[in-house]
């Protein structure tokens, strides 16, 4: 093997990564989703907006305990929130996010069921 043999060409791998801060800023927003509240909050709100109180009733979940998932998901960029007078209106931030939820979701569906994957 001679040294030119590992010099890197137009071919190489490494050009295909992102960098650092992407890299990182994607495990984030992963790691956010990997927790089932927050997966089910995020699958509500990428529907449409809800406040907390709707967001409580629907996953189950003490109050105080998703207001702290919600400001999660927001410090993680998943989520963005407007107020409408008193109340705090939350939705998914972006079709990306969305995008994502949806995704990973059909992708279970398709594990759990069996279903082929697409390619």
């Amino acid at each position: 093997m001679y040294a030119r043999d590992n010099v890197a060409d137009a071919s190489d791998p490494q050009q295909h990564l992102p960098g650092g801060q992407q890299v990182e800023a994607a495990t984030e927003m992963l790691r956010m989703l990997a927790d089932p509240t927050r997966l089910r909050l995020m699958v509500l709100l990428s529907d449409g907006e809800y406040d907390v109180t709707a967001l409580v009733a629907a996953v189950g979940t003490a109050r105080p305990a998703v207001s702290q998932h919600l400001g999660k998901l927001r410090l993680a960029g998943l989520v963005s929130v407007r107020r409408d007078g008193r109340r705090a209106v939350y939705r998914a931030r972006g079709g990306h996010v969305r995008r994502l939820v949806t995704e990973v979701l059909h992708a279970a569906s398709h594990r759990v069921s069996g279903a082929p994957e697409h390619d």
